[in-house]
């Protein structure tokens, strides 16, 4: 299984990154490796997430990371992670990752 990113998911780990960077550098990086860690985990389980109440497809999954939501497809052979977004920003009038992508 191949773990793939989306631009928009890329764009919101390095916004991760650079907001805490502001603070310190040192616990910017340890973060975000540790959100790759737990998407290259994906790689060998793929149904890991859960399942997103919202979606109607039982492919799009979630994997909760403090107060982010990484959310995936999973599909026959890769992950395609779609977006990583904090909890307390999830505006549920504006569209979907998995609607967009």
């Amino acid at each position: 299984m191949k773990i793939e990113w989306t631009k928009p998911a890329l764009l919101d780990l390095e916004s991760i990154r650079d907001y805490i960077r502001r603070d310190s550098s040192y616990y910017a990086t340890r973060f975000v490796d540790r959100i790759i860690t737990a998407i290259d985990n994906l790689e060998h389980f793929p149904q890991a997430g859960r399942l997103i109440e919202e979606a109607t497809d039982d492919n799009i999954r979630e994997l909760l990371f403090h107060n982010y939501r990484i959310v995936y497809r999973a599909e026959a052979e890769r992950v395609l992670i779609l977006t990583i977004i904090h909890g307390a920003r999830v505006d549920m009038g504006k569209p979907k990752p998995w609607d967009i992508v």
